[in-house]
């Protein structure tokens, strides 16, 4: 057999996650019927991170095993034989390469990098609905990315821990959480990117510091504020859960 290393590529709107499940339409149930399609293998693929229902990705990482083919195929030949199987769903395999067969997507990852995006003006996104999260209230940029460097290193991470949460600790190591701010349009419109990076992050995790950071960029809550609600460890003094749209998985890296 043969392992695989996919870069996949989807848009999340109307799946319900990453991980396969019954009676809803989800990534890796098409994913792998677009391979068994092909390749008339009964495959499972493994992911380097399960995203939730509605979060996007342009750079998700996946493995699987598959035996020879009849004739030989070049790596660029897979994900031809792969795409063609998977339109015209908003679901792409960007590249496919041949790895040891050690490789895996999820344990092996040494960082990965999620972009949030946020367009703030007081019309609501219609090109791009469901892509980005609306805020109509103006937001300071600046000062939710200084506030934001409180969250950097190592933390009990507990008030942006999902209730639900499945990890054995809410501890984790958060190395780069930058805010920037770029117009969107010609009439003030902003969009507002927050870019985190981590070796991995509990369920929420980012989506809750978004909607915390929020509250900083209005002036509702100082950078004391924040400081003292991710010292509470206590999920009910963070702020609101940033919805699902404007979340994308761009990276995983690898030794």
């Amino acid at each position: 057999m043969t392992r695989y290393k996919l870069t996949i590529e989807y848009k999340g709107t109307d799946y319900s996650g990453w991980q396969r499940q019954d009676d809803v339409p989800t990534i890796q149930q098409a994913v792998e019927k677009a391979i068994a399609s092909f390749s008339q293998q009964d495959v499972k693929i493994h992911a380097a991170g399960r995203t939730d229902a509605g979060v996007h990705a342009k750079g998700q990482v996946a493995h699987v095993d598959l035996d020879k083919f009849s004739r030989d195929m070049e790596p660029y030949e897979v994900a031809k034989a792969i795409n063609a199987f998977l339109r015209p769903q908003p679901i792409t395999i960007v590249k496919v390469e041949e790895v040891a067969d050690d490789f895996e997507a999820r344990f092996g990852a040494k960082n990965k990098l999620y972009q949030y995006r946020l367009l703030n003006r007081p019309g609501y996104a219609a090109v791009e609905q469901g892509l980005v999260w609306h805020v109509r209230r103006p937001l300071d940029a600046d000062a939710m990315h200084d506030a934001a460097q409180i969250l950097l290193g190592h933390h009990d991470f507990s008030t942006f821990r999902d209730s639900q949460c499945q990890a054995k600790s809410p501890e984790k190591t958060l190395d780069r959480l930058d805010v920037t701010a770029h117009d969107y349009d010609d009439h003030g419109g902003q969009e507002i990117i927050f870019e985190v990076e981590a070796r991995s992050f509990i369920h929420h995790q980012v989506r809750n510091m978004v909607g915390t950071l929020a509250l900083v960029g209005e002036g509702k809550w100082s950078k004391d504020d924040l400081k003292s609600a991710l010292e509470a460890r206590d999920r009910t003094k963070g702020g609101q859960t940033a919805p699902s749209d404007g979340l994308y998985l761009v990276r995983v890296d690898y030794p």
